[in-house]
């Protein structure tokens, strides 16, 4: 199995065409978890997992 690299946070708000500060919104209100978060408290990322994520999002009636 392959691991997919890891980004930080500006690469993936890159990626999906959001700001690192909405990124790090949707991770305090709990819409997106990270790959994993260093010891230093920095969040880093598989894009596709972050996708695949937010299609779930998009796929959940409002509540």
């Amino acid at each position: 199995m392959t691991r997919n690299r890891l980004v930080a946070s500006g690469e993936v708000a890159r990626e999906l065409g959001i700001s690192p500060r909405t990124v790090a919104r949707y991770v305090r209100e709990g819409l997106l978890k990270p790959t994993e978060t260093t010891l230093g408290g920095h969040y880093r990322w598989d894009v596709e997992q972050v996708r695949e994520q937010i299609r779930e999002l998009r796929a959940k009636p409002e509540e």
